[in-house]
């Protein structure tokens, strides 16, 4: 297990530096929804810009009616023979005008919101697949490796919202920029020092917020572990294949409280820090009030002193309070972009997760008909300092079978990964028809190689495509699933269900049926036959789940399918080892013995041991 812990930028507080450093994904955030939908994207700038022009304009024109108003009313006290209407017709134009200005700035709240909704679920999906799709090129040791489980998680849970956010958010920025440069053009005529009253007021808040974002996304990472326990308990208490234990035991009530107890703690952390951000975001707010309420008192001021009139004090007073409204949601902008570039450092850690290139070329081997040899093999799992296996030698020729003796942990599953390429060598090398594994290209590689491991994927689909994905260039060949099926001798429990290779399998979605263990392990067996061109023939205990008589046909039939491959058998059942060209005994990583199984009995050891253990057993 590893002991990383990812750092975020600017944890350890305070620098500058660090806060400005982390706004670098803002870029590749916005890359990202560009390459999502360029009309969209467009759309988005288009209206942001209509949505921050037009609220100046619209406080420009408010003042023109107030003084027109006043005009008006002035011209009518001196001119009675002209009707209100006459008088007021100036007035009406500017209302009109502002009428029209407050319906275009409408039509793009509207647009704006349609965008942002349509690029939502476009822009989870496409960093939800690029979640999955890095998911595909991770090795297995890294997904045995908890931390890569942390980022997996964090990255889930918020990094597929968080580039639209930090999208929206820096269109609002840009908005109430431009909102708020339109109002400066106003105010400055006023006073230079409205400005800097209108600044004052809102950098309190903005500080505040900025601190407790970078609060929020390290516990967010901190608890990381927790989270996923949450999950997996959630798991454990609502799945079919795990609530059967969990009844029969009791294990609700246990697993329950667990959940509760991680819920209370993670609870009370989120609590203290919303108590602590909502009372010093109230306390600081008020001077932003404050501020306003000054200025207030002092454009009021100004007016009964005449030096404004009424239609300009109106308009200061509304172009002050939208203002310190768009300062404030300009500087609640850049404090919410913080926090989603910390969390776009999720995706982005996870995304920039290191994966070894397949660097193999060869298609074949440079001694065909060689088969498989293992020299001097060790492995030892990530982080771990003891060997898992040690000094493997073996050869393995064409149309011979190999079996695999010996208790469990010995090394044996472990071999069979080394194999099939799911984990390199630690030292020595594993050779294919003479040339090394790590030569070979994967896909041609996997392609010669049917495997059944003894904790094969009960996947919830159709029998026809459960047995399909053991060759994904036949997923939806009805032949092949029916050959695969009858080589697997799935074929006669398949024809008795409702469905026949259309029936769903499983409980998650509706009108699934369930099959039996040993039924599973017939389609998982059917599921290696798919493969019709491997020649290397995998069976990690087989049929564990199945009664002796089906043990027996299914042993019969493999060995009469597997008559010209190589083939190498895992089990505990020496009945069905006995007749393998090789067996080899495993103990705590080694081969222990080797030979076939009247040499092994000859040499009364390890394997003639529990040979004859197991006979006792049936006497």
């Amino acid at each position: 297990m590893s002991s990383r812990r990812a750092v975020p930028p600017s944890s350890n507080g305070a620098p500058l530096s660090g806060f400005f450093s982390v706004f670098r994904y803002s870029r590749r955030a916005l890359e990202l929804v560009w390459s999502t939908s360029r009309g969209l994207t467009l759309g988005l700038a288009l209206c942001t810009l209509v949505a921050g022009i037009l609220p100046a304009v619209a406080a420009w024109v408010g003042q023109l009616i107030v003084d027109a108003v006043v005009a008006a009313m002035e011209s009518h006290q001196n001119d009675e023979t002209a009707s209100a209407l006459e008088t007021a017709w100036p007035v009406l134009r500017y209302v009109a005008l502002e009428a029209l200005v407050i319906a275009c700035i409408a039509l793009a709240q509207r647009g704006l919101s349609a965008q942002q909704s349509l690029l939502r679920a476009l822009l989870g999906q496409k960093v939800n697949v690029m979640i999955l799709e890095k998911a595909g090129h991770l090795s297995l040791a890294q997904f045995e490796d908890s931390e890569l489980y942390d980022q997996l998680t964090r990255a889930r849970r918020e990094a597929s919202s968080r580039p639209l956010a930090l999208v929206n958010k820096t269109f609002s920025l840009l908005q109430n920029a431009i909102s708020l440069a339109s109002f400066g053009v106003l105010l400055v005529q006023f006073s230079p020092w409205a400005l800097l009253i209108l600044v004052i007021g809102a950098l309190p808040v903005f500080a505040s917020e900025a601190k407790f974002s970078g609060d929020a996304f390290r516990l967010f990472r901190w608890r990381s572990p927790q989270t996923r326990m949450q999950i997996y308990l959630e798991t454990v208490l609502a799945r079919e294949d795990t609530i059967k234990e969990v009844k029969l035991f009791g294990l609700a009530p246990l697993f329950l409280q667990r959940y509760r107890d991680i819920f209370r703690t993670l609870y009370a952390e989120d609590r203290g820090l919303t108590i602590r951000r909502d009372t010093w975001g109230f306390l600081l707010g008020l001077l932003g009030t404050l501020a306003f309420y000054g200025a207030y008192a002092w454009v009021v001021v100004e007016t009964v002193a005449g030096t404004l009139t009424l239609g300009e004090m109106t308009m200061y007073l509304m172009v002050f309070k939208q203002g310190q409204a768009a300062l404030s949601a300009s500087l609640t902008a850049i404090s919410g972009m913080y926090e989603d570039n910390l969390y776009l450092s999720n995706l982005y850690e996870y995304l920039e997760q290191p994966t070894e290139a397949d660097s193999g070329q060869r298609r074949t081997g440079e001694l065909p008909g060689d088969g498989i040899r293992f020299e001097h093999v060790a492995f030892r799992y990530p982080g771990m300092d003891e060997p898992v296996l040690q000094d493997i030698d073996l050869h393995l020729r064409p149309g011979e079978s190999l079996a695999l003796v010996g208790e469990n942990g010995s090394g044996k599953t472990t071999l069979i990964k080394l194999l099939t390429r799911l984990y390199a060598p630690s030292e020595g090398r594993i050779l294919l028809d003479g040339s090394d594994l790590s030569d070979w290209e994967l896909a041609t590689l996997r392609r010669r190689i049917g495997v059944i491991f003894q904790d094969f994927v009960r996947y919830q689909l159709p029998v026809g495509e459960n047995l399909g994905v053991g060759d994904v260039d036949a997923f939806h060949d009805e032949a092949r699933w029916k050959a695969a099926a009858q080589s697997g001798l799935a074929d006669g429990f398949i024809a008795g269900l409702g469905g026949g290779y259309h029936t769903q399998l499983g409980r998650w979605f509706k009108g699934g049926q369930e099959l039996s263990g040993g039924q599973w392990q017939k389609i998982a067996l059917s599921r290696a036959y798919m493969r019709e061109h491997a020649d290397i023939l995998v069976l990690d205990e087989p049929t564990a789940a199945m009664d002796a008589a089906a043990e027996a046909d299914v042993y019969a039939q493999f060995r009469e399918h597997a008559r010209d491959k190589m083939t190498i058998l895992i089990s505990h059942r020496f009945s069905t080892v006995r007749a393998a060209d090789q067996i080899l005994v495993m103990a705590h990583g080694r081969i222990v013995e080797r030979g076939n199984h009247e040499d092994l009995l000859a040499e009364n050891g390890r394997y003639a041991h529990l040979f004859r253990l197991q006979a006792a057993g049936y006497r």
